[in-house]
């Protein structure tokens, strides 16, 4: 969801930087990328284990990034390109659709309703419920349980590569449409498709993937 539906990538660049900068680390865009695609918990464990801080403790730390990306999200956040055309698409194909998510439920909901896309999902997850976030396939894994269809038979749709690892060691098909910052990496080349963006998917790759 994050980053592949709506453009949330920049938001939590930002709330990361302002939230960790008070705690004395300078988050700069490179090292954001160690993180991206986690849970918020691992990530503010992360950086906690590598530079540690005293006042707030962990939980405190994530929910106030929580707070102030749901809050971003709603006053500015937009929805990526193709979106829309690619939820009517597979739609259309009479195909069931999911969010399996690494964000919380709290934050999925502020964007599913922000960019008024609920209606083409079947089920939303969260990987806050699991024992482990992605890269480990545990959401996906769920998720595909909660549609009733085998995990063979199921496409994710990613941006980051922790999320791609998270849909290939789920044994999924997966379509990544890869942040900025991963565009041309050699490790994308697990995935099945990759594109530049959303507006890019078509019959043609439908009928490569679906197979």
């Amino acid at each position: 969801m994050d980053g592949l539906l709506i453009d949330s990538e920049p938001i939590w660049r930002e709330v990361e930087r302002e939230v960790f900068g008070k705690l004395g680390i300078d988050l700069t865009d490179e090292k954001g990328k160690e993180t991206m695609g986690l849970r918020v918990d691992h990530v503010v464990e992360f950086w906690y284990h590598t530079k540690p801080w005293s006042g707030p403790n962990c939980k405190d730390v994530e929910n106030e990034i929580y707070e102030k990306v749901i809050a971003t999200v709603r006053q500015k956040g937009v929805a990526r390109k193709g979106v829309k055309e690619v939820l009517e698409f597979v739609k259309g194909k009479g195909v069931k659709m999911a969010i399996a998510s690494s964000s919380s439920m709290s934050l999925i909901t502020a964007v599913l309703q922000h960019l008024q896309i609920e209606k083409y999902f079947e089920a939303v997850y969260s990987a806050e419920f699991e024992e482990y976030g992605k890269p480990h396939p545990a959401v996906y894994l769920t998720t595909a349980k909660m549609l009733d269809v085998p995990v063979k038979n199921c496409i994710a749709f990613e941006d980051s590569f922790n999320g791609l690892l998270a849909a290939k060691a789920a044994r999924m098909k997966c379509v990544c449409v890869p942040d900025e910052s991963l565009v041309g990496s050699q490790k994308l080349g697990i995935a099945d498709v990759v594109l530049f963006s959303l507006s890019d998917f078509n019959e043609e790759i439908w009928k490569k993937i679906e197979n």
